[in-house]
């Protein structure tokens, strides 16, 4: 891996932050049950600055004349390594990763409180994690204790998050060619899932298509609970059970993506069990698939981030008039909100190192104006749930579709690429 990305973002970090320190450390391992570990994933924030995958590790970024970046990690452990696998240690980890030094992260405590003094600012996750907010403490109060000796304390404790939320909003290169490869798995595992769907299938048996999938390409794995919600299940919005059987005549809906090196794909596709639409469903696709296309065209620089929003309600809204499901004017019914009934979440959010990114969706009162290099997901739907007043064809339709998009200088360019027409869709699911 080219680590001169990683490089040039810690010292952009350390522009920011002046005559301050910051710390950022990783994600610990977690017990799943007695001595048995999830599969360990690394804090988003830490990876942004480093690449480095190991557990117990600390970025410290000391500002000000001579600015550097210190690592914190294992030593080299030959025993554990036969154990558990290879560590860096300090040593090949300065040199691999483009550390101006590296220690042990057993070093951390002693030395943290030498690299504080004399700092005007302090920078970390205030309050995210009460361990790391106590330990920092500890090495505050260990430096206040020194003040007769002349040595100082930061006197201003600023949150790291939000200058890092602003940095990971605008995608670099080579963030914007990894979501690219993710997108492009993710892609043909949807496509393997609709190829592979046949009535009397459960589920569970469409998220083993897609795992293989994902896996065969060799990336990490999922960026999220995969959702595979067949007939009315897909009128829940976060159904995870995925556990049901696919029925004849009902729709699929599987909202799944993968992760490349910490970076997620985020695809919903929903697609006829039997590989053919009826005129109902297909109705209500074509509004669905309408209002996405209405919302990427208001996705460009300059446009604020609820433009694409307020579009596809826009044409939802006329589409459930057009179905008799709501009656009125479009206007009266937007101001009222009469569209949430079958409408009810944002059409889309950030996306790069968490599957709900980083990154303020509001300035002040004001939406967050698009900028080339942001990504962010176009996610419109409809979910009919069954009840009083809902025509037989029409109940239990869910249906959502949702790409991936990058802004552009010129508008936007959608870089997931499944299936997504009601003829593509077809064509992927025919057994010849």
């Amino acid at each position: 891996m080219n680590h001169a990305h990683f490089i040039a973002r810690r010292r952009r970090l350390l522009k920011t932050i002046g005559d301050g320190v910051a710390i950022i450390p990783t994600a610990p391992e977690v017990v799943r049950n007695r001595d048995a570990h999830y599969p360990y994933r690394f804090d988003s924030y830490f990876w942004y600055l480093s690449g480095f995958p190991e557990p117990e590790a600390v970025i410290v970024l000391v500002g000000g004349k001579r600015p550097k970046s210190i690592l914190f990690c294992r030593d080299k452990h030959e025993e554990r390594e036969i154990w558990d696998g290879y560590r860096y240690g300090p040593k090949a980890a300065k040199s691999a990763f483009g550390f101006d030094a590296a220690y042990s992260i057993e070093q951390l405590d002693k030395k943290l409180p030498e690299l504080l003094v004399d700092r005007d600012t302090l920078w970390h996750a205030v309050g995210h994690d009460d361990a790391w907010d106590a330990r920092i403490a500890r090495a505050l109060n260990e430096v206040r204790a020194q003040a007769r000796a002349g040595k100082r304390a930061p006197r201003a404790i600023h949150d790291l998050r939000a200058e890092l939320d602003a940095m990971r909003l605008l995608k670099d290169e080579a963030e914007l060619a990894t979501m690219q490869r993710a997108a492009d798995i993710a892609s043909a595992g949807h496509a393997r899932a609709m190829h592979a769907c046949r009535p009397g299938m459960a589920e569970y048996e469409l998220e083993a298509e897609l795992s293989y999938e994902f896996r065969k390409r060799g990336v990490d794995g999922h960026a999220y609970t995969p959702i595979v919600a067949g007939g009315a299940n897909a009128c829940v919005l976060h159904y995870v059970d995925n556990n049901k059987l696919l029925n004849d005549h009902t729709l699929v809906l599987i909202d799944a993506g993968c992760e490349v090196a910490g970076y997620a794909a985020d695809i919903t596709r929903t697609f006829p069990v039997n590989g053919r639409f009826t005129p109902a469903q297909k109705d209500v696709y074509e509004i669905v698939l309408a209002a996405q296309a209405a919302a990427i065209a208001v996705t460009a620089p300059g446009r604020h981030f609820m433009e694409a929003h307020d579009a596809a309600v826009r044409v939802l809204t006329q589409g459930l008039v057009d179905l008799k499901l709501l009656t009125g004017s479009v206007d009266t019914l937007i101001e009222k909100g009469d569209f949430r009934r079958y409408y009810m979440h944002r059409t889309g959010h950030w996306l790069g190192l968490d599957v709900h990114d980083a990154g303020e969706y509001k300035i002040g009162n004001d939406w967050t104006t698009l900028q080339p290099g942001m990504t962010l997901t176009v996610e419109p739907g409809l979910y009919i749930r069954p009840g009083a007043g809902i025509p037989s064809e029409l109940a239990g339709i869910g249906i959502r579709i949702e790409d991936d998009v990058r802004v552009t200088e010129t508008g936007c360019e959608v870089y997931t690429s499944a299936p997504k027409t009601v003829r593509e869709i077809e064509e992927t699911m025919r057994h010849d």
